[in-house]
């Protein structure tokens, strides 16, 4: 096994991990999120959330990667011989989710390109599922789509060549220039849209808070969920990415700076969305609500459209926005490929280059079956089922088994301590204990009650109406076949004794 890497530098560290946070997610998710759950009142939940479950489970997994030394298979073997299926669990979450996070980037590349000259035309949303996806019927692939797949290619030789230079000369380079370059983009975007006619009132949309909701707990559950998906948590990359620190580092001051700037950058993409939304509902005569949407269709479809009315220098903007998709993506995916290239070389034994090699290539490879004509619902489909039943039942298992099974609480906290100039006391073992997992059980709760009542929602009773076999073989099946899988893995035998090594064992 070859010796751990290490980051050169804290702020290598800390870019790393705010490369990893902040990601599609807070662009196209975050300002929906917030209009639809009290406006400017949903950041008194949001912050609520942050500091009783986001940056508490940062710093636990900081100090988990921190104190162990491993990746998170070999981070929950050092806890617990009977813990590493979880690890592994983790691990296989990201492998699924790098499958097709990849291709989201691959969108945003060719649009970047179909920016110069307006490419999508006056029908965005025609261009982009007909024109440029050729989607088919749901359930189908229908041959690989040469617009998509050719991006794909591209995405992949950057990531795999940037994780084939290592932590320092690979991950750490790539983010110290991918996300200065990011807010640098971004901020350009935001001073742009908030000129634009109508800005104001979609500001004043996005932060006029309406207080009745938050009394409500389908708020409370979306503040958590956003922090929950936004700070990369609980799917083992957080792990990852600490267990490259050297020994004398602040754990605790890392998790605050790393909360509380994807937090900014959230913030930040809010105003910037909600001028431009309020700039085409003003085009339109409409009122804002009307033209609110997230994900893929704010990005791809929503976006194109009111770049198209901009009164000038259209094709900049649209540049510029994709742009700054590709590099928020690029920043997350890299993190989330190190996830599972550094359970292979703990596991088996492997150099830097065989891990990246059969891990990115694998995943790579998997990718491109989103690059069909019928990718899009089947990212669609796969991205539900891995992020309802995936991410968000592991981390109730983490939390519940690190709190209450193991109890690690106090090993960590006297760790943190140790390193840290910001103190752990009471709030951080209370948080992790009573409130994270209680919240996270009520969503847990709350989404198997929203499934259930999607039952009647659709003719076959299915997500959004899918066929069966769409809905078993990507969805079921690969939210439960990352478990069965990663309980497998568990019993390979580790190719050195996963108890030696330069870590603290107390």
């Amino acid at each position: 096994m070859e010796e751990r890497s290490q980051w050169g530098t804290r702020a290598g560290f800390i870019l790393a991990a705010i490369g990893s946070a902040v990601g599609l997610g807070n662009i196209w998710r975050f300002p929906a999120v917030a209009y639809e759950n009290g406006g400017g009142a949903f950041f008194i939940p949001y912050l609520f959330a942050l500091l009783t479950a986001g940056i508490p489970i940062l710093i636990m997994e900081f100090t988990m990667g921190h104190k162990y030394r491993g990746s998170a298979p070999l981070t929950y073997r050092r806890m617990d011989k009977a813990a590493e299926g979880v690890g592994w669990w983790a691990v296989l979450v990201a492998f699924v989710i790098a499958t097709y996070y990849s291709v989201i980037i691959a969108w945003a590349l060719s649009y970047s390109i179909f920016s110069f000259n307006l490419k999508w035309g006056d029908d965005t949303t025609g261009f982009f599922v007909g024109d440029y996806l050729e989607l088919t019927d749901p359930g189908t692939f229908g041959g690989l789509v040469p617009g998509v797949a050719i991006p794909l290619v591209i995405v992949w030789a950057i990531v795999l060549g940037i994780l084939f230079l290592g932590v320092k000369r690979g991950l750490e380079i790539a983010n110290r220039i991918m996300i200065p370059t990011l807010v640098v983009v971004f901020l350009i975007i935001v001073i742009r849209a908030v000129t634009l006619p109508g800005a104001l009132s979609g500001l004043e949309a996005f932060f006029k808070p309406d207080f009745t909701q938050i009394f409500s707990g389908q708020v409370w559950v979306a503040a958590y969920g956003q922090i929950f998906f936004s700070l990369s948590i609980a799917f083992a990359i957080m792990i990852t990415y600490s267990s490259y620190l050297p020994k004398k580092s602040d754990i605790t001051n890392n998790a605050f700076i790393t909360g509380f700037s994807n937090s900014g950058f959230e913030l930040l993409a809010g105003i910037g969305v909600f001028s431009v939304l309020g700039f085409m509902a003003t085009q339109q005569g409409v009122p804002i609500g009307e033209v609110v949407e997230g994900g893929v269709g704010l990005a791809f479809m929503v976006f194109p459209a009111i770049i198209n009315e901009f009164p000038a220098f259209n094709e900049l903007f649209g540049v510029l926005f994709f742009l700054s998709l590709v590099l928020a993506g690029f920043t997350s995916l890299l993190s989330i490929c190190e996830t599972y290239i550094a359970a292979l070389q703990d596991k088996f034994g492997f150099s830097r280059f065989k891990a990246v090699s059969i891990g990115g290539g694998l995943s790579a490879l998997v990718a491109f079956v989103y690059a069909t004509r019928g990718g899009l619902n089947i990212l669609d489909t796969v991205d539900y089922f891995i992020n309802q039943f995936g991410v968000a039942v592991l981390g109730l298992v983490e939390v519940v088994l690190i709190a209450w099974l193991l109890r690690k609480l106090k090993t960590f906290k006297d760790h943190a301590n140790e390193y840290s100039d910001i103190r752990l006391g009471s709030w951080w073992t209370i948080s992790l204990s009573i409130i994270t997992p209680i919240v996270l059980g009520y969503m847990l709760f709350d989404l198997l009650r929203t499934n259930l009542m999607q039952l009647f929602n659709t003719d076959n009773g299915n997500y959004e109406g899918y066929p069966n076999e769409l809905i078993f073989y990507g969805g079921w099946l690969v939210a439960l076949g990352v478990i069965l899988i990663g309980i497998l893995l568990a019993f390979f035998v580790w190719k050195k004794n996963p108890e030696e090594g330069d870590y603290d064992e107390r």
